[in-house]
């Protein structure tokens, strides 16, 4: 492990921006999904590049590129997550599998990896334990969100102008961390009450309609389950394949910084791949939403930075360390934006929510950092 300071300062600045990533883009429709994710890797892509000139163009490895390809496979399944299921129990299951799988993998050395010691296991299984009661404990934040909804239905239009019919409907009335609220599902607050998005100019029903709607209710929920559970398990082992080749390659590079590029590579090519697909699945009339592009890049940015501080801190705590902070935090700092900024998180019984996660949070770092220190 490297210098602990540098490595804790590091985890902060990833559990910053990990919590904060999505607030440019918070009131900007993304559509299915498919097209903002992206642009957003396109972003990260262009940090990995910059990363990788920064650090004298170390060798490409394509093993470590494994990783990205992991990353994005969970997160083109995020927008179809929250439809299915929400964002406060989507978050509950694949935040606790990401923490639990990145955890076990340098705990237990799965998939071939070396095991990752600490002076103090028994600290470092309760800091983890605080860590999971904290995602449990977050779940239950809810927005304070009563107004109705003016949702206009879809009627044909003239060349003289469209006739809307409207009918009241209750806004989501969650809130989860992650940067998400009733606006991130594509409500407007205008004038302190909530409004659906206008589709894009050149948009269809056809064409802005999810798969997603036209599952069943109990459809939904199985298969949110599942897949925000795959979603888990490939955010908690993208970094597996980097920290692979350095544990059985003592002769290549130690310094995760220097496997940046080759996962963000595994990223971008991903999302471009699906990208494609999607089009050729939709006749090449993809859903596309011109506003959501440069907050989208934006998004993407803080993203790449949140990550490459995270491969710096695996590099000087561990994983063993480093996931079950930076797995945590960024929902406090989410939270913190959702009570400051946009006003979604209301209330005498969310805030003593939010303190109670807070203290575990806070009791889960102490703990975890504590667990690395040969004396205490």
């Amino acid at each position: 492990m490297g210098n602990l300071g540098e490595g804790f300062g590091a985890a902060a600045i990833s559990v910053f921006f990990f919590g904060s990533n999505f607030v440019p883009v918070k009131r900007f429709e993304t559509g299915d999904g498919v097209f903002f994710q992206w642009i957003q890797c396109s972003a990260i892509w262009i940090a990995g590049l910059i990363v990788h000139l920064v650090r004298g163009s170390p060798p490409f490895e394509p093993i470590a590129m494994i990783g990205g390809v992991l990353w994005c496979c969970g997160n083109i399944t995020v927008v179809p997550i929250v439809k299915m299921i929400g964002l406060s129990l989507g978050l509950l299951i694949w935040g606790t599998v990401n923490l639990l799988a990145g955890w076990a993998s340098g705990t237990f050395g799965l998939f071939g990896m070396n095991k990752e010691t600490v002076a103090h296991p028994a600290l470092n299984y309760i800091g983890v334990g605080f860590a999971v009661l904290s995602v449990l404990i977050m779940v239950g934040i809810k927005t304070d969100v009563s107004t109705k909804v003016d949702q206009p239905s879809s009627s044909s239009s003239s060349s003289s102008g469209a006739k809307h019919h409207h009918q009241q409907q209750q806004a989501p009335s969650y809130y989860a961390p992650g940067g998400y609220g009733a606006e991130e599902l594509g409500y407007e607050r205008i004038n302190d009450h909530l409004h659906p998005p206008t589709a894009a100019p050149d948009a269809t029903d056809s064409d802005t309609d999810s798969w997603v709607d036209k599952l069943s209710m109990g459809q939904r929920r199985i298969l949110g389950f599942m897949m925000a559970s795959v979603a888990g398990v490939l955010y908690g082992v993208n970094f597996d394949p980097p920290t692979y080749v350095m544990n059985h390659n003592p002769d290549k590079s130690q310094n995760g910084l220097d496997y940046v590029f080759s996962h963000f590579c595994g990223i971008y090519g991903t999302s471009t791949l699906f990208v494609l697909i999607y089009c050729a699945a939709k006749r090449n009339r993809p859903a596309v939403f011109p506003q959501a592009i440069l907050p989208g890049f934006i998004c993407g940015a803080m993203w790449a930075i949140a990550q490459i501080s995270w491969f710096f801190a695996n590099n000087a705590l561990s994983l063993v360390i480093s996931f079950p902070i930076i797995s945590t935090g960024p929902g406090i700092v989410a939270s913190l934006w959702g009570i400051f900024a946009f006003g979604e998180i209301r209330g005498v019984r969310n805030y003593i929510v939010l303190l109670c996660a807070f203290a575990c949070v806070i009791t889960s770092a102490v703990l975890t950092s504590l667990s690395s220190m040969p004396t205490i």
